[in-house]
């Protein structure tokens, strides 16, 4: 599927900024399920310097600097992607190594083997070490429970346990607070499995992008009405010390991503990836507004 993303970033600031620094995750991922056809940042004011560089994660980042007073700041991030489906957790969730022994895979051993994805067990800035966690995920990942099997029941337990509602949280809401009052956004749904799967030991990281949605019967695509999206991927370790596989999960929706979804970036928590974060002289009070658009578009 070819899809067309416009993420659009504007601040309005009261007084006027006088210098500024800036950092943008908006560029697309680069997978075996993913191809980035094209992508264009437009910034205004015009910038005093832009560059990019990848970070440990593997994702591509936008800085760029303002050296002139403003009072508005408009980032535009142009992308087209050709997508296709990721591997679903469906038979392979009775096929892949019982929790305990990920588990154990993951335990420190002074000369053991190193994989990349134990990057993903620690606790992170928005996904902290709490009882609460593990006491929830214990009914997923009872024992001998296959690890797919386990965040497949997790997955499902968030969305049917919690309720999305927009603007029940912040963005700096901690996880374990959201846990408790059972609501929050798709943010806070994969904080919130992340942490009862390294509450375990289990690698998990947080995966931001988006989502094509439809329009209601009858009504046209609107522009700008679409919203950044957040989920969780599980890694499932190969036999033998082999390579093993990541698989996604979406609590808020209760389903495999697909084609459908755009994957954007990859980290410990959103504080890693965070489309839009900077340093600022001035602007003491600003008002944000983001408008994102995903639509299909025809493969010439």
């Amino acid at each position: 599927m070819r899809l067309g993303i416009t993420h659009e970033t504007h601040y309005d600031y009261t007084p006027q900024v006088e210098t500024a620094q800036h950092m943008a995750h908006l560029r697309p991922l680069e997978t075996a399920t993913q191809k980035l056809i094209s992508h264009r940042l437009s910034i205004s004011p015009e910038v005093a310097q832009q560059g990019e560089t990848r970070d440990v994660f593997g994702n591509t980042r936008a800085f760029f600097s303002l050296q002139t007073p403003h009072d508005e700041l408009r980032v535009q991030a142009h992308s087209v992607v050709d997508t296709s489906t990721p591997p679903q957790p469906g038979l392979e969730a009775a096929d892949s190594l019982p929790w305990e022994q990920v588990r154990e895979r993951f335990r420190y051993r002074a000369g053991g083997r190193y994989d990349p994805a134990a990057e993903f067990v620690f606790p992170s800035v928005y996904v902290p070490r709490h009882d609460d966690f593990v006491s929830y995920a214990r009914a997923s990942f009872g024992t001998g429970v296959s690890l797919l099997a386990g965040a497949q029941s997790l997955m499902e337990r968030i969305h049917t346990d919690f309720t999305y509602e927009s603007n029940s949280t912040e963005i700096n809401t901690p996880a374990v607070e959201a846990l408790a009052q059972k609501k929050g956004v798709c943010q806070d749904f994969a904080h919130i499995m992340i942490a009862c799967l390294r509450g375990l030991g289990l690698p998990a990281r947080y995966v931001s992008g988006y989502l094509l949605t439809s329009p209601p019967p009858g009504q046209e695509r609107l522009v700008g009405s679409d919203a950044s999206h957040a989920w969780v991927a599980v890694y499932s370790p190969g036999e033998d010390g082999m390579r093993g596989q990541w698989f996604d999960f979406d609590p808020t929706n209760r389903r495999s991503p697909g084609e459908d979804y755009v994957t954007l970036a990859l980290g410990r928590d959103f504080a890693d990836v965070s489309p839009m974060r900077g340093v600022i002289h001035g602007g003491a009070h600003h008002i944000l507004k983001v408008a994102v658009t995903v639509e299909p578009l025809e493969i010439q």
